[in-house]
């Protein structure tokens, strides 16, 4: 069971420190400009960034950075719930958008996936009007409070479908690419909602995502995000177990979702909300077993963080989404988590982008030390 969980993924749903400069060689080096995002003061002003961008020196340690992302981001009040934690720990979330919740139902021809007929999906879409101005409202609110915007595609299809993402080709890719930018873009059109409020941020802000099921291969999805100015992927279960430093593939990061040991199961375990629920009884939904599942969930995170901490500091990814799956088992474990580990020394709670510039800025040879580290968290012992 334990091997079949590694291979399955989730489906959809569902103070501020202004940065004046780069340092390198450890001397901050004072820009011209302010951030950009405080450029323009004439309307709501967006949390800076939480990342001090400060060169490594020689034998110093890395913060450990803890990534938390949500695949498919639908109203919820688990949304409310993580806004609300990472505020009061000055972390920062990556909240991964389905394509979808920017249609109405009634507008809901207007996407067609790759192979598939206008309208079809395999999650739902937006609901009324009202719905998909409250999910604007939802993403602005989140945009401003400093966390990133990534995609998780439109149509979410996955294995078992008649055309799967695990199958696609580049240009497939792309029009599914192609087809979140226009719904992103062009939703008040495509809904007739002259009066509604803009979305806060432009498809330009969009640098990665993770892919519905986990599917598709570099080979194929990788130049697509080329081809759409993006550079990260937190898509592909990880290729070898143990946490470790995310690989440069081309262009393109890739942040690989963990695949760890977990003291409370005794073994291996892809470290992704659904997955957990599939290895503790095939995903069925059963309410009352929500305590045990939280106190699973719980307690991996817990010896994932310890063994990155203590260990090679490697970037920890937290993949979660804002389903209420069997009792709400999963989200108040994760939101524990983050509201104990984002305020520990040394530790920040950070974005894929704010994590890239960091690392980029690294004189190679330095941070190549922890890089080159064994990989945490592969068994009971390391």
């Amino acid at each position: 069971m334990a091997l079949a969980a590694a291979t399955l993924a989730a489906c959809g749903a569902e103070r501020p420190e202004v940065l004046l400069g780069i340092t390198q060689a450890n001397q901050t080096i004072e820009t011209s400009d302010p951030p950009p995002d405080k450029k323009d003061d004439s309307g709501p002003q967006r949390t800076a960034s939480n990342v001090p961008l400060k060169a490594l020196a020689s034998g110093e340690k890395p913060p450990q950075f803890v990534l938390f992302s949500f695949d498919g981001v639908g109203v919820s009040e688990n949304w409310d719930l993580f806004l609300e934690t990472a505020k009061d720990a000055d972390a920062r979330f990556t909240a991964l958008m389905t394509g979808l919740y920017f249609l109405a139902d009634d507008h809901k021809k207007e996407y067609q996936g790759p192979g598939y007929n206008p309208g079809e999906s395999s999650l739902a879409f937006g609901g009324s009007k009202a719905e998909v101005v409250e999910q604007v409202e939802y993403l602005n609110r989140t945009w401003y409070d400093g966390h990133e915007m990534g995609t998780h595609y439109v149509g979410h299809f996955c294995a078992g479908t008649k055309n799967p993402g695990k199958d696609w080709s580049t240009a497939e890719w792309n029009h599914e690419l192609d087809q979140f930018f226009r719904l992103m873009t062009d939703w008040k059109t495509i809904n007739n909602l002259p009066d509604a409020p803009d979305l806060a941020f432009g498809p330009d802000v969009v640098k990665g995502g993770r892919t519905p099921c986990l599917e598709g291969g570099m080979g194929e999805l990788f130049p697509a995000l080329g081809d759409h100015d993006m550079t990260w992927d937190s898509s592909k279960a990880a290729r070898q177990p143990g946490i470790y430093w995310p690989t440069k593939v081309g262009s393109i990061w890739e942040f690989p979702v963990p695949y760890t040991w977990s003291p409370p199961l005794q073994h291996r375990q892809t470290a992704l909300d659904y997955n957990y629920w599939y290895t503790f009884n095939e995903a069925k939904d059963t309410p009352s077993k929500a305590p045990e599942i939280r106190k699973i969930v719980k307690e991996s995170y817990d010896y994932m963080f310890r063994r990155a901490y203590e260990g090679n500091r490697a970037p920890l990814v937290i993949a979660n989404h804002f389903n209420d799956w069997s009792g709400n088992a999963f989200n108040p474990a994760t939101a524990d988590f983050m509201s104990e580990v984002c305020v520990k020394p040394e530790t920040i709670c950070a974005t894929y982008q704010d994590v890239i510039a960091w690392m980029e800025m690294q004189d190679p040879q330095i941070l190549g030390v922890w890089e080159d580290m064994p990989a945490v968290a592969v068994d009971a012992n390391s």
